[in-house]
């Protein structure tokens, strides 16, 4: 026998490039274009670092409380993690323990059958209808828990609330995690129906719309014996997850709602307009709700576009995936990046064809 026979050997999740270079455009991993709120930027420069000593608030109470007071629930419904992937992972350790499979679309991030994999968890894939969105019907079948999340990445599609309460209401013996990291590029949260169902978690980041992507900010917000049980599991796996500059900048970035809503604003303002020019220049994509296009043209292959448009610094995400492998996900940018995106594409794309 040999130590590897005991290693739990996973396929590992792997996240979008990370390039480092002068005057790139990086549209790859869904990052805000924008700085975070002012006094984010203004606490971070006069930070005490003698704080740093001492251990953060375990409960990262000045963070939840934040949070609570913003989306109008009590503290006590409120769960932060080290990013919405922290929040989500804990959910799978405390929720998803059934030996029947738990459910999510075959189309989704890439990270659920990792962590499924990971801890164990039988799971079946979903498969989306042809226009990309959720059958209803498919979550109706016997299972062990259900995760999507809405908007869906990377389709950016938005189920409906009625959709997403009608999955919910058919599970009412499981928990049902809604993973609103895009929700806040135009879509509807279904966070008010937490005091409605005891079983779902709803959770987002800041990474995306907060612009504090390397914060590592996340939250879940349920009924108190569900995030009870979650915390429960934290503690056992790590009393101190979140740090104390995480918290206090947390703090910074809930209370300026003017900033958070100008910001996600101007986003949504380029999306539209670059789905226009998109158009123009014969790519299809479904109707992003998200702080991204899923787009592929009608004739220059994906994978093509991905390597032309890498050769010039411009980075977008791309998969060779059953189903994707002819989309390219491109992060919403400020208004020069884009710009100097849809320049590189009506030169390159008629050369191209």
């Amino acid at each position: 026998m040999k130590w590897e026979d005991n290693v739990r050997k996973v396929v590992p999740y792997v996240a979008g490039e990370q390039p480092h270079k002068p005057h790139m455009i990086k549209l790859n991993t869904n990052e805000c274009p924008y700085p975070p709120a002012p006094g984010v930027q203004r606490l971070a420069g006069q930070m005490d670092c003698g704080a740093l000593r001492l251990y953060p608030d375990s409960d990262a109470a000045p963070l939840t409380d934040a949070l609570a007071e913003y989306y109008g629930v009590k503290p006590e419904q409120v769960f932060v993690g080290v990013g919405s992937d922290d929040v989500l992972a804990m959910a799978f350790m405390t929720f998803f323990n059934s030996s029947r499979p738990i459910l999510f679309p075959d189309v989704t991030y890439s990270f659920y059958d990792v962590w499924a994999g990971l801890f164990r968890i039988p799971y079946k894939t979903c498969e989306l209808g042809e226009d990309w969105h959720i059958r209803p019907e498919d979550y109706c079948q016997p299972n062990g828990g259900v995760i999507f999340p809405n908007p869906n990445a990377p389709t950016g599609l938005m189920e409906d609330f009625d959709t997403v309460e009608e999955i919910i209401r058919a599970n009412r013996d499981v928990v049902v995690i809604v993973d609103e990291a895009y929700v806040d590029f135009g879509g509807v949260s279904v966070l008010p129906l937490v005091e409605k169902y005891d079983n779902l978690l709803v959770v987002q980041t800041f990474s995306k719309s907060r612009a504090m992507a390397g914060m590592r900010i996340g939250f879940g917000i349920g009924n108190e014996k569900l995030i009870r049980y979650l915390k429960d599991v934290k503690f056992s796996f790590n009393s101190y997850t979140m740090n104390y500059p995480s918290q206090m900048l947390g703090v910074e970035a809930v209370r300026d709602d003017a900033y958070f809503k100008d910001t996600t604003g101007r986003i949504v303002k380029t999306r539209e307009r670059v789905k226009k020019e998109l158009a123009q220049l014969g790519f299809h994509f479904p109707d992003s709700r998200a702080n991204f296009i899923f787009a592929s043209h009608r004739t220059v292959p994906a994978a093509e576009i991905f390597r032309a448009l890498r050769e010039a610094d411009i980075y977008v995400r791309y998969w060779d995936k059953p189903r994707i492998s002819d989309y390219l996900r491109i992060t919403i940018g400020t208004e020069e990046q884009m710009d100097r995106l849809m320049e590189f594409l009506r030169e390159f794309l008629p050369r191209a064809l």
